[in-house]
């Protein structure tokens, strides 16, 4: 299901609503089930034109299955872990277990092949999203990062932390060095409290919310597992506002394909 938008900046219920970028769309998300990889899949992104340059997002659960090696080319992936251990290796050498909070970025580029699945005797609990790379830069050499939630920069602002993964936001660089113009935040919000999240104009955003229920935009509520699409514009952030009992979000942003091959 989506809905439209409208404008930010009007007065809710007596409220000044921080002005920024609109909400175009709240989106459900896709409960897809098990299949023959996980114990349960929640799918959040399917690739349009619409999504661009997001190309997949999924909430996964698992435990004696996972994804055995499998090839990728031609994209990034962004993967945190929410709960539980999970143990990877790829053809570049890296190799490791990320546990609750960690976080890796991987630049398939050019061709990689990776296995991703439970350490011995535990479950995962994770996001993983796909970003397509511009056409310049599908050859990138391949490669993947460990991002351990205890080494990641945060700023907090009255009511809200902020946990920055890739790109720079005020001021804050995250430790990903992802090939794509991409910035990947994970926002703690108490209730109530509200936070002008920085997002660059030019790059097309959305707000997934992993825990609670939020209000996005021109306070437009966005509850558990649903999300809010930010098209380009002028307004250099995206209004965030915790819920009754806070929320858990996850906000990316990047540049459309036409905007990456601008000059």
């Amino acid at each position: 299901m989506a809905t439209d938008g409208a404008p930010a900046g009007r007065e809710a219920g007596g409220r000044v609503v921080l002005a920024g970028r609109g909400v175009d769309r709240v989106e459900d998300g896709l409960h897809t089930g098990p299949d023959a990889e996980v114990d349960d899949r929640w799918v959040h992104v399917t690739a349009t034109a619409r999504t661009d340059p997001f190309r997949v997002l999924t909430e996964d659960r698992f435990s004696t299955h996972g994804f055995g090696t499998h090839a990728h080319h031609g994209i990034e992936t962004a993967t945190v872990v929410l709960d539980g251990a999970l143990a990877h290796a790829d053809s570049t050498g890296g190799a490791g277990v990320l546990h609750a909070g960690d976080a890796q970025w991987m630049t398939a580029g050019r061709g990689i092949e990776h296995r991703e699945v439970a350490a011995p005797g535990r479950h995962v609990h994770m996001l993983q999203l796909w970003v397509d790379l511009p056409a310049g830069l599908r050859d990138a050499a391949p490669g993947h990062q460990e991002l351990r939630s205890a080494d990641r920069p945060r700023f907090t602002r009255p009511g809200a932390v902020v946990d920055v993964v890739a790109g720079t936001v005020d001021g804050v660089v995250g430790p990903a060095r992802p090939v794509s113009a991409v910035q990947l935040v994970l926002v703690t919000l108490d209730p109530g409290a509200a936070l002008a999240l920085p997002v660059p104009p030019a790059h097309r955003a959305f707000a997934l919310v992993v825990a609670g229920e939020a209000a996005v935009g021109d306070d437009r509520p966005v509850g558990l597992r649903q999300t809010a699409w930010s098209e380009p514009g002028i307004a250099g952030h995206l209004a965030l506002r915790g819920g009754p009992a806070g929320a858990r979000l996850v906000v990316a942003s990047g540049p459309p394909a036409a905007a990456s091959a601008a000059p």
